[in-house]
């Protein structure tokens, strides 16, 4: 089957981080469904479709590590500016990494919305990066794929989005 992993990671696409994905996570469902075992097509399609895989893996135990982490320090940020106590509001977290601190900072103290959620994302893509380390022909290099594909949709999305419907719908 570790073969596969190889016809199918180098047939895919490069994916960067605010540009348009030459692939869709359909297509990218798609050109996985016959070539992983079923188990971990299931595992890419509930990252694809944002609910939390069965699966346990090292992979999905840093990611999530990661993600507490990023949150847990947002709300340390926001608890600091409403001087409320952020222990209330904490995640139990084992992981640190003094970039989360910094993009969490500038992320929070940006005025712009659209500018911070970039920030976190681009940190989001740093980590995945840094995950990627090592891994050029396996499962890990999919999951990867597929947070990508997630994130980059995620942005077409906001990038083509009616802003003045949104505005008008704000203000209502």
């Amino acid at each position: 089957m570790a073969a596969h992993y190889i016809y199918l990671i180098s047939s895919l696409p490069m994916l960067y981080f605010g540009v348009k994905p030459e692939i869709t996570s359909q297509k990218f469902l798609d050109a996985c469904l016959s070539l992983i075992p079923e188990d971990e097509f299931e595992t890419l399609k509930s990252i694809i479709e944002n609910s939390k895989p069965a699966n346990s893996s090292d992979f999905f135990k840093q990611w999530f590590k990661f993600e507490t982490e990023l949150k847990n320090e947002l709300v340390r940020h926001r608890a600091d500016r409403q001087k409320k106590d952020a222990g209330k509001y904490l995640r139990e977290n084992e992981y640190w990494s003094s970039s989360i601190i910094h993009s969490a900072m500038s992320a929070y103290k940006s005025p712009s919305i659209i500018e911070a959620e970039k920030l976190l994302d681009m940190e989001r893509w740093r980590f995945l990066d840094e995950l990627c380390a090592g891994h050029y022909f396996d499962f890990e290099v999919l999951l990867i794929y597929a947070i990508k594909i997630r994130i980059l949709e995620r942005w077409g999305k906001i990038n083509t989005a009616n802003k003045e419907k949104l505005l008008e719908e704000a203000l209502n």
